[in-house]
């Protein structure tokens, strides 16, 4: 039987720097996970709380916001469904039937997630040594044979099992994993999203061409790549969460989703709206100038792209231990869409979530944005979209076939227009 266990050690990295120091403690108790800070680190002039609203830096034993089962911003480092699919399968093996997977709990996953994760923490067994759980730097074809193998629920073999484990235990909801790369000298760290057996379309051309589009726009976002393995698609996008100090050493960035800024449960996160993230904008971010324009630009984009899973935890800050400032975009990925009507995740405005650019401009005053200025921001996005639609489907590498189904479906919906204006037209 595997037993969860009910203490562990959260580890840090603090801004700069490319070591960890031990911040406190979780414990586990009739299903709460409670933390306290280390008298060691309180006593740290460069101590900074892993999150002010949820764990301020103070003693004494820190209870989770009301109705949840641990600090959210300790839930943003844990991984999501991909992840926690390949930890159970490693832990179960051939005996995934016998054990009902709900009967893990969050402490296990804090444990046997790679210490690679998204982020600046970790959790370790001891308080005194930190034992990093990370994957050899496999190939590609090695790592989507692997996630073939978790998909379909398939053994994997033990060499390949134990290479690649720690660097696939991380967020989210499709095949991916994490690796190392050298281009032209520059060492990068990196998350590869593969195309699964059952995608009903190019999902990965089509985010790799949303990603590329977004950049074109002006929109800070994660840089990508497209590249082939076994004849299927990769999406390799580079992490801004790591910063090279050279010799092989990395320093970390702190960031929590806007699930965190929020302070809300998954489970009860249905009502966040962007207004919502706005005004928390306005409160807490270092620019907040900077960041409401930059918020309102990927709210746009967005529905421009068809891009309706962007829920409060694919939204995300930087956090220096005294205020917030947006991570570069990223998970901007064309969904499935059965007909020509479409909802966000998040509330735009009016309490409604319509993939519409006209309730986008009623959201526009959150955001400090005079009309004119919306429609220029969003006019400019068409443009952008429309004049390198050719060429970035042919650099993602996109049949006929393929770019004809995201126009008009995705890309540029009628839907979305509708009250705003005239339906552009592709080329």
């Amino acid at each position: 039987m595997i037993s969860e266990p009910k203490e562990l050690f959260v580890w840090i990295w603090l801004p700069g720097q490319v070591d960890p120091v031990v911040a406190g403690r979780v414990a586990e108790r009739d299903g709460i996970i409670y933390f306290n800070y280390g008298r060691s680190y309180l006593a740290r002039a460069d101590a900074i709380p892993v999150f002010n609203l949820d764990l301020p830096l103070e003693s004494g034993v820190i209870d989770p916001p009301s109705g949840h089962g641990l600090a959210p911003s300790l839930r943003d480092a844990l991984p999501d469904r991909w992840g926690r699919r390949v930890i159970i399968h490693d832990l179960l093996g051939q005996r995934r039937e016998a054990i009902n997977e709900d009967s893990f709990g969050e402490m296990t996953f804090m444990l046997h997630s790679g210490s690679d994760r998204i982020g600046a923490l970790d959790f370790q067994a001891s308080a005194t040594h930190f034992v990093p759980r990370e994957g050899d730097n496999a190939s590609l074809q090695d790592l989507l044979e692997f996630a073939d193998r978790i998909a379909a629920g398939e053994p994997v073999p033990p060499a390949l099992d134990r290479t690649i484990l720690h660097g696939s235990s991380i967020g989210g909801a499709r095949p991916k994993a994490l690796l190392n790369d050298v281009t032209d000298g520059r060492a990068r760290k990196m998350i590869a999203k593969f195309s699964a057996s059952n995608d009903v379309f190019a999902m990965v051309k089509g985010e790799f061409a949303a990603m590329k589009l977004a950049q074109a726009a002006g929109l800070n976002a994660a840089p990508v790549e497209i590249a082939q393995v076994l004849d299927r698609d990769v999406l390799l996008v580079e992490r801004f969460d790591r910063v090279s100090a050279g010799e092989g050493s990395w320093k970390r960035r702190a960031m929590v989703s806007a699930l965190t800024w929020t302070q809300e449960h998954e489970m009860s996160a249905h009502h966040i709206s962007y207004q919502m993230l706005a005004q928390l904008i306005r409160r807490d971010f270092s620019d907040p100038s900077r960041d409401l324009v930059e918020l309102f630009s990927r709210m746009t984009f967005n529905i421009l792209v068809g891009n309706t899973d962007d829920h409060a935890r694919n939204h995300a800050a930087f956090w220096d231990g005294k205020a917030l400032s947006l991570t570069p975009v990223y998970d901007v990925a064309p969904q499935t869409r059965g007909g020509e009507r479409a909802n966000q995740a998040m509330i735009i405005a009016d309490n409604a979530r319509s993939s519409q650019l006209l309730l986008a401009l009623k959201a526009a005053p959150a955001f400090l944005l005079a009309p004119q200025e919306a429609r220029r921001i969003i006019d400019a996005q068409v443009a952008t979209i429309l004049a390198h639609w050719r060429d970035i489907c042919d650099a993602a590498g996109m049949t006929e076939l393929e770019r004809r189904f995201f126009e008009g479906r995705q890309f540029l919906n009628p839907y979305a227009f509708e009250g705003y204006g005239p339906v552009p037209a592709f080329g």
